[in-house]
């Protein structure tokens, strides 16, 4: 696991700005924190080199693409068999960074194996989804799916 890093009263100034609003030019963030532009171009370069920052996004807003459905899905793994040298959550791991409906897939402890946070246009939609490529994997068992009703809180700053 990667060793946390030290963070100054600066560097969280920085970090929270820039959480807020990752478009800010260096000279906007230098005012919001206290620094010159230049002092906050450093900072930033160091905590992006440190991995502190993976990286800079846009969010889009789901309904407005046509994703109008959210799902968690319970994922239960298939044993694996003694003769097949290939881990069916490496087979699984693979195939699911290709499926554009899943936009999280967390491994858990308890008893599902994985959590996937999917995103589709509607029911038919996630049916497709189920039906025809997850419940088709062969690394997979059988799911449980929750779906959103109505969302209190979401942070997607943090990785």
């Amino acid at each position: 696991m990667d060793d946390p890093i030290r963070l100054d009263g600066m560097d969280q100034r920085i970090l929270a700005a820039l959480r807020e609003n990752g478009r800010l030019s260096y000279e906007e963030l230098g005012g919001k924190v206290g620094l010159s532009a230049s002092a906050a171009l450093r900072r930033v370069k160091r905590l992006e080199d440190a991995g502190v920052i993976a990286g800079y996004v846009a969010l889009v807003r789901a309904r407005r693409v046509g994703l109008g459905l959210t799902a968690y899905i319970n994922v239960r793994m298939a044993k694996q068999s003694g003769g097949d040298k290939r881990d069916p959550l490496d087979l699984f791991s693979a195939a699911v960074v290709t499926w554009p409906e899943v936009v999280e897939c967390v491994s858990l402890t308890g008893d599902t194996d994985l959590l996937l946070k999917v995103l589709v246009a509607d029911m038919d939609h996630y049916t497709h989804f189920v039906m025809n490529t997850l419940l088709k994997h062969p690394s997979v068992q059988d799911c449980r799916t929750s779906f959103v009703m109505r969302p209190f809180k979401t942070n997607v700053t943090l990785v």
